[in-house]
């Protein structure tokens, strides 16, 4: 009897790790047929992320994940994350994919996978114009503001710099008004925050002290999904191509899409 048991509780177990493998595995047929397709956005770092006077989300980002419904044919359920939620709403199947400053790196692809990427943007050190930072050094005894999760802050806490305070916040928004408030004396950031900080301005109050690295944002979904990869990135190379990508990027950023790419 106790060996039945165990035989059946093993064959339960297995068969529930075989459902849950296959809810996961989740193809561009799966999402046609429900009618919607889910992507996760962070509203709160502009312009890849806002909140519109409607009250919704909408930027870049936003605008991309528009034109994968679009695409797909399909209605657009967005859903708000941050820097630190994302990957688990996308592991738990809360949502079909990322499309959130998503910046490709080997250590998120060990649990996503990346479609070749749709933007590019510097991960920058910035601070007020009249702040005198030309290196790294410079920073010794201040305090760098990062989002919390974030490139900038792996980056600087690998760097581990003597005597400088990293301060974390848990969204971009909430970082760079620390920055402006005089709370932090610069920021880790991306150029993009860079914008934010300048935008109306006649003469720029913060300007770029210091590059970290040239991120690539990829769409991003679970491992695995190799039809719906193959979906994106013949998506990604398509709006490259017809001009609406680089119809975007002038719209959000004021600049003309980059080279990019591919995965």
């Amino acid at each position: 009897m106790k060996r039945i048991l165990n035989w059946a509780s093993a064959a339960l177990a297995t068969l529930c790790l075989t459902l849950t493998t296959a809810a996961g595995a989740q193809t561009v047929d799966d999402i046609i047929k429900r009618g919607t397709v889910q992507i996760a956005v962070d509203p709160t770092s502009a312009p890849f992320g806002i909140t519109g006077s409607d009250g919704q989300p909408d930027g870049f980002d936003v605008d991309v994940a528009r034109l994968v419904a679009k695409y797909l044919g399909v209605k657009l359920e967005l859903v708000p994350v941050t820097s630190q939620n994302r990957i688990p709403y996308l592991l738990t199947n809360r949502v079909d994919m990322v499309i959130s400053l998503f910046s490709v790196t080997p250590e998120r692809a060990l649990q996503v996978q990346f479609s070749s990427p749709y933007a590019a943007v510097g991960t920058i050190v910035t601070a007020r114009a009249d702040r005198k930072i030309a290196s790294f050094a410079d920073l010794k005894g201040l305090k760098v503001g990062v989002p919390r999760g974030t490139i900038p802050d792996n980056l600087l806490t690998k760097m581990a710099l003597p005597d400088v305070q990293i301060v974390r916040f848990d969204d971009e928004a909430t970082s760079i008004q620390a920055l402006v408030s005089g709370q932090v004396d610069a920021l880790g950031s991306s150029t993009t925050a860079l914008l934010v900080l300048n935008r109306g301005k006649a003469q720029k109050e913060f300007e770029r002290k210091l590059t970290l690295v040239e991120n690539h944002f990829g769409i991003g979904i679970r491992r695995g999904q190799s039809d719906l990869l193959q979906w994106l990135n013949t998506f990604v190379y398509a709006i490259r191509a017809n001009g609406e990508l680089n119809a975007l990027t002038e719209k959000w950023t004021g600049e003309k899409m980059g080279a990019l790419p591919n995965i």
